[in-house]
């Protein structure tokens, strides 16, 4: 993960993972609810980008349990992935207040709104 940027789908995977570990179907149904449906995760992408973050040390398999006659898998977020998603959320946010303070400051004659 440290030679690419974060996907907006990694992002809230790991989010999601923070707290409890889950499996497929909780990640897809967390990540709707943080990113208020916003982030529409498909079976496909999901393990996709779980693989990536496993293989990277960012998640990692919790346990297996038996459900309707087939194995649910559930992950975790590891220490590292912990590190990544802060690191993550500070560039963000900072990425947030430059564009914040850019607008302010060239805001178009006219434009109302408290600033």
């Amino acid at each position: 993960m440290a030679d690419r940027a974060m996907t907006e789908q990694a992002f809230f995977i790991l989010t999601a993972l923070v707290g409890e570990p889950r499996h497929g179907y909780g990640i897809v149904s967390e990540v709707a609810d943080l990113s208020d449906r916003r982030v529409d995760l498909r079976v496909g992408t999901l393990y996709g980008v779980l693989g990536r973050l496993v293989d990277d040390g960012l998640v990692e398999l919790d346990r297996e349990e038996p459900h309707q006659g087939r194995l649910r898998r559930y992950y975790r977020i590891t220490e590292q992935g912990r590190d990544a998603l802060a690191a993550e959320a500070a560039r963000q946010a900072a990425n947030a207040r430059t564009a914040t303070r850019r607008l302010r400051a060239h805001r178009p004659a006219g434009a109302g709104g408290a600033a």
